[in-house]
């Protein structure tokens, strides 16, 4: 049996796409939005069974890798996150790396040999990493304008990854998966599902418009923090509001806020672009918290604690 586990996002998605475009398999998803990261505990594989991990924690999934590590499962696992040790293992196969201008997707794209790369600029662009994903297109021949395309297409796939459950979401991670998969090609995807297309574009639109109103509640000339109504347009769009944000102002860095489910605050931060660094150090600080060096969160940070939190966000960019 083959279980595919893979982050809810543009990139996860996109590894994803890249692997089984290139070796085509029946699997069993594994996936969920895009804070939903402890994905490996849904798995339960035995000897004789093959599991791929994209772009979620090993950090955050070490207890249930080593147990499927016993149970005597094999392992491929891609990421960008933080990792902590790596355990050394004959069934484990691991391409990890931490650098803030890499993600999951390109990783893939290295291992494929570029094999399906319009899928990595996509996931790149999504993960808001602009100059990596234009350096990675260069060898495609693309026009600014189907540059700028694909940057729409990753930053809505992107978009369509938060929520606080699936049901905020425009599509399900696994159903927009299995739309995409047809298509070696995102331009492919974007000519023959146009309803799919038109309606993340449309509902990022939207959502973005209504985003751009708010007002920072606490703001420097180098961090602001930014909180977001507990609406369904308000999960969906935390994420990418965080990345307009950080591209508006790329010097600041940036907390945005949602009202979660649970009644505490769910945390997107991210680094200031010309210092893109320290978000997981600071994250991983808070309990639930965690990321990448460029951009990570806090999944769930009590009401209480938000003083705290602003006060070690400004004196950790200070």
């Amino acid at each position: 049996m083959q279980y595919d586990v893979f982050n809810g996002d543009a990139d996860g998605l996109c590894a994803l796409l890249q692997l089984r475009l290139a070796e085509p398999v029946d699997s069993i998803l594994v996936t969920g939005v895009k804070r939903d990261i402890e994905l490996l505990q849904r798995v339960n594989a035995q000897a004789g069974d093959s599991v791929t991990v994209l772009d979620i924690s090993l950090r955050k999934n070490r207890t249930a890798l080593d147990r499927l590590l016993l149970q005597g499962a094999s392992v491929f696992y891609v990421d960008h996150h933080q990792s902590g040790d790596i355990p050394q293992h004959p069934h484990l196969t691991t391409r990890i790396n931490t650098d803030s201008n890499i993600c999951t997707s390109l990783l893939v794209d290295e291992y494929l040999n570029g094999q399906y790369r319009a899928w990595a600029v996509v996931a790149a662009f999504g993960d808001n990493l602009r100059d990596s994903a234009t350096q990675a297109a260069q060898n495609l021949s693309l026009s600014a304008e189907q540059l700028k395309t694909l940057q729409r297409l990753g930053i809505c796939i992107n978009y369509n990854g938060y929520g606080s459950c699936v049901a905020d979401l425009h599509f399900s991670p696994a159903a927009l998966y299995h739309a995409c998969l047809p298509y070696p090609s995102p331009f492919e995807f974007m000519r023959e599902q146009p309803l799919i297309y038109e309606q993340l574009i449309t509902g990022y639109e939207e959502d973005m418009a209504q985003a751009l109103t708010i007002k920072a509640d606490y703001q420097t000339a180098r961090v602001a923090v930014y909180s977001l109504p507990d609406e369904a347009w308000a999960r969906r769009v935390g994420g990418v509001f965080s990345n307009e944000l950080a591209n508006q102002y790329p010097d600041r860095a940036h907390a945005v806020l949602n009202v979660t489910m649970q009644g505490d605050y769910q945390v997107s931060v991210r680094a200031p672009l010309t210092n893109n660094t320290g978000a997981d150090t600071l994250c991983s600080a808070f309990a639930s918290g965690g990321g990448r060096k460029s951009a990570a969160g806090i999944n769930h940070l009590p009401f209480d604690q938000l003083p705290n939190f602003i006060n070690a966000f400004a004196q950790h960019y200070s």
